[in-house]
């Protein structure tokens, strides 16, 4: 570990953009093949045994479906990595800032969730609009009650009960998800000791252990903030402590890591800890990439999740949009002509987001 204080950032503008392009990429893909009915199912807010057998199975006989089972199964951890950046994000903005006169401009805890929450609404609110119209004209409309709207524009739906059956589209439940904890960076983290962090981020791994695997209790701790504690803590630990490496070091994490994400993924208490593993991994994939970058194949793959990144923010917002149209394709057995006009469809529509948006406003 090194002292707190930096002259450059651990993660440039660049590798945090490819950090963002290899999370949304996983979790786009993600929410479309978890919902094929042959396809592996994904331990994200519950633990079931039969699912992680289920992947083991599937890997030691692998199928045409290979790719998807993969991205059913590890691609909602995309979710952790967004986390730690976030984490990462507003302890340089907010933790670091030693100057008087960031001092006397730090914003008080009601301005501070207040500004955070308008801009998660602007983020959301397009989208929403777009995908209830959407969703009422395709197959299979949700059928919303009153709460649920006003909880979903409150971004306070991951409390109610049964939040998996109420928040729609799904992927939504990460805005009430980031109000929360930056309520909780705000009043509970924000330049208090390390210590602080570290605390919370225990308390919440040591109750998940004692809550029935497959049960609606974990499923609602999961859908809040204590459910993404490890990650963000980490993201905030990392801005502080965190070190330049030897490209041979990050060669060993990502190995270590990604063996470590697949084994502890078959066992519940062990299940716990993967997203600190896939955070792990992710940072060091993305120091080797960008090292590599003077090579043409690494320099485009570079490119590609650098540009990712940049529209991950719409990619996210719009992507159930274009779920909702293409995915009975792929559940009525062309399942990788659905995908790839999914991708196509996701991906034009995430580059003309901005102008959407803007053109809205």
């Amino acid at each position: 570990m090194t002292n707190s204080v930096t002259t450059l950032p651990l993660l440039t503008k660049t590798e945090c953009n490819i950090l963002r392009g290899i999370a949304i990429i996983g979790i786009f893909l993600h929410n479309y093949s978890h919902w094929l009915g042959p396809i592996v199912k994904e331990n994200e807010y519950q633990f079931f045994q039969q699912n992680a057998d289920r992947f083991l199975q599937v890997v030691l006989s692998p199928d045409s479906n290979l790719p998807l089972h993969l991205l059913s199964f590890f691609g909602h951890y995309g979710v952790p990595v967004f986390l730690f950046l976030s984490a990462y994000g507003l302890e340089l903005k907010y933790g670091q800032a030693q100057t008087p006169s960031a001092d006397s401009h730090r914003p008080s805890a009601i301005a501070f969730i207040r500004q955070h929450y308008l801009k998660l609404f602007k983020m959301m609110i397009v989208g929403f609009v777009a995908f209830t119209l959407v969703d009422y004209v395709t197959r299979g409309p949700h059928h919303y009650a009153f709460l649920d709207v006003v909880a979903m524009l409150g971004m306070f739906n991951n409390l109610l009960p049964h939040p998996d059956q109420i928040i729609w589209p799904g992927p939504y439940w990460f805005f009430g998800l980031m109000l929360q904890l930056y309520a909780v960076y705000r009043l509970l983290l924000y330049r208090r000791s390390w210590q602080w962090t570290v605390a919370l981020m225990a308390i919440c791994l040591l109750i998940q252990c004692f809550l029935a695997p497959e049960s609606e209790a974990l499923n609602r701790y999961r859908y809040n903030f204590m459910g993404g504690m490890l990650p963000f803590g980490l993201g905030i630990l990392y801005a502080r402590f965190g070190k330049e490496l030897s490209l041979q070091a990050y060669l060993n994490i990502l190995v270590l890591s990604s063996i470590m994400a697949v084994a502890f993924s078959l066992n519940f208490y062990a299940w716990t800890l993967v997203p600190a593993f896939i955070c792990s991994g992710s940072v060091a994939l993305v120091k080797i990439i960008t090292a590599g970058g003077q090579k043409p194949v690494i320099g485009s793959l570079a490119a590609f999740f650098s540009w990712m990144g940049t529209i991950s923010s719409a990619l996210f917002v719009s992507h159930p949009i274009t779920r909702k149209i293409f995915i009975p394709i792929s559940r009525d057995g062309d399942v990788y002509a659905g995908l790839i006009l999914y991708i196509t469809a996701s991906l034009l529509i995430a580059a003309m987001w901005p102008a959407i948006q803007k053109k809205k406003a």
